[in-house]
């Protein structure tokens, strides 16, 4: 932009780029997208609905649906994709826009449509427990600078839930930790000794996981 506009004040809210695509659909995607869109009644006034319906701390869980354009909310975001001649509007609700964004939507003949996503859920809100302090901003560091990238080579990751000040931090468990029956092993072993060693306020590390719901575990 070069210049400001008479009628737009320097501090006016810049709008949302409603062009640019929240998640990428591969070609492979969209054309098994449009193939299904297209067996359905009316299918020219349709689009993909993409939503996450897990709670925060759950495992990204997603739904995928078809529905008719204009029954989109006005929060809701649509965009259009296009790749070798198909076109795909697809709907994403203001809810999930944030953990969907960098996402990829692909298709392969063994898995069928995944989706590839770099966000990390929300943490879960826990009464009782702090995750506003120094300690947990500490904490946090550490999670995302030593602990994460120590758990990478197992596909996994832990998020910070909070601490209860008296030395206990709680977090839960994604990716291949999710489910994994090695996942209270690497949590004691692992993890609690990586936080405990480097922030003395912590002496134990509890997780929320509900590891009974874990799909797709990195070990069986």
């Amino acid at each position: 932009m070069v210049g400001v506009s008479p009628l737009t004040s320097p501090l006016s809210p810049i709008a949302p780029d409603t062009s640019a695509p929240i998640i990428t659909i591969t070609p492979a995607a969209l054309a098994e997208l449009v193939a299904l869109r297209d067996t359905e009644p009316d299918a020219d006034r349709l689009g993909l609905r993409l939503e996450i319906i897990s709670k925060p701390g759950e495992e990204f869980r997603y739904d995928l649906s078809f529905e008719v354009i204009t029954k989109a909310a006005f929060t809701d975001e649509v965009r259009t994709h296009s790749a070798d001649g198909a076109s795909l509007k697809v709907i994403v609700p203001a809810d999930s826009r944030e953990l969907l964004q960098d996402a990829t939507l692909d298709h392969t003949s063994s898995a069928g449509l995944v989706v590839r996503n770099p966000n990390k859920p929300h943490a879960p809100v826990v009464e009782g427990l702090v995750r506003d302090d120094e300690l947990s901003a500490e904490v946090e560091a550490m999670i995302s600078a030593e602990v994460n990238p120590a758990l990478a080579s197992h596909g996994g990751f832990v998020t910070f839930v909070g601490h209860d000040t008296e030395g206990t931090a709680y977090l839960t468990m994604g990716g291949g930790c999710h489910g994994c029956s090695m996942s209270k092993m690497t949590m004691l072993d692992g993890v609690q000794t990586m936080i405990v060693e480097k922030i003395p306020a912590i002496q134990h590390v509890r997780d929320l996981t509900d590891h009974s719901s874990g799909e797709n575990p990195f070990y069986h």
